[in-house]
């Protein structure tokens, strides 16, 4: 009877370090993987609330190209806004040809979409 409880004491050791340990092992690194990711958003969103709160409108930073090796490159708002409103006013030139085209009053237009 004893050798029968340390054979099943032995195969519940062996089920702990060969299957629970190991996942024990990894559950913790993913969960640390996990808090890690938090800390780089919460950095982000507090970095970006700063340019916010300070009216940046442009940004000079490295970026890394791979292998540890970077590269200085400029984030400028203002482009991005200057482009939004060229689109804007070129869709809405094709819209006022497509009105003219359709002979449509100028008063009726047409319903805005978003591309």
């Amino acid at each position: 009877m004893e050798g029968y409880r340390q054979e099943k004491v032995q195969k519940f050791e062996e089920f702990v370090d060969r299957r629970l340990k190991p996942d024990l092992v990894r559950a913790i690194s993913e969960r640390d993987k996990v808090f890690e990711q938090q800390k780089i958003f919460s950095d982000l969103r507090r970095n970006i609330e700063n340019l916010e709160e300070n009216s940046v409108t442009s940004l000079r930073t490295l970026v890394n190209l791979g292998s540890e090796v970077y590269m200085q490159a400029d984030v400028q708002v203002e482009e991005y806004t200057r482009l939004i409103a060229s689109i804007k006013a070129q869709i809405k030139l094709v819209c006022e040809g497509i009105r003219e085209l359709l002979q449509l009053p100028a008063e009726k237009s047409l319903p805005e979409r978003i591309f």
